[in-house]
């Protein structure tokens, strides 16, 4: 419980913790954010990491001079692409083992038939949509390496949803972020930020609990 906590209140004030982490680490910062981003769309069991506020504040402080922002797309483009690429694999060899032993800690069945959904819904297209929804990006190359899609094909969306991921929320970050308004109320900001980027994941919910009652 107190795990989680501390992962909320890391998100929700993320712009301080992110300016003391710059502060302490200077450009070993970089290092660290390749690894959240890396971690959170290469790994399974990390879906609960920061992305798309991280980008946001990242893109804020790009615009004040606290990080470069070639260095900030760079690098975060890289751990985007890598990391669905090393989830992928995960899938295709670990997959259905993982499958079969049923729900972990940081592994549901539940995360897995939810992008499943997605994958039935919009194809291979499902690689770049599920950049823009939390738990859904981090299952969706682990699902496409569980159900053999050609790499090749898999690798094409990997790397134009990494771009547009990392690029979109970057930049409104870079040219947004600082306004007045938006600097004052900043938990506010990554607050609606997270509402809006669930909103499918909770359309999915309420679509299936109506579907249930019915039934």
């Amino acid at each position: 419980m107190e795990f989680i906590k501390g992962v909320i209140e890391f998100i929700l004030h993320i712009d301080r913790h992110l300016d003391v982490i710059i502060k302490s680490f200077g450009s070993w910062t970089y290092l660290l954010l390749f690894i959240i981003i890396f971690c959170e769309t290469g790994l399974v069991v990390t879906p609960f990491l920061p992305g798309d506020s991280l980008l946001f504040v990242l893109g804020a402080f790009s615009a004040v001079g606290s990080t470069k922002l070639l260095w900030v797309l760079v690098v975060l483009i890289c751990a985007a692409i890598i990391g669905d690429s090393v989830n992928y694999s995960l899938g295709k060899l670990f997959g259905e083992r993982l499958l079969a032993k049923g729900d972990h800690r940081f592994f549901k069945r539940e995360h897995v038939e939810r992008t499943h959904r997605f994958y039935e819904k919009y194809g291979g297209k499902t690689i770049i949509l599920a950049r823009f929804v939390p738990i859904v990006r981090t299952f969706a190359p682990f699902v496409a390496g569980i159900g053999k899609m050609s790499y090749l094909k898999f690798l094409a969306y990997n790397v134009v949803g990494g771009i547009l991921w990392v690029a979109i929320f970057v930049l409104a970050g870079y040219f947004f972020g600082n306004i007045p308004l938006i600097k004052e109320h900043f938990t506010i900001v990554i607050f609606v930020i997270i509402i809006i980027s669930l909103l499918p994941v909770i359309t999915e919910f309420w679509k299936n609990a109506n579907l249930n009652k019915k039934n």
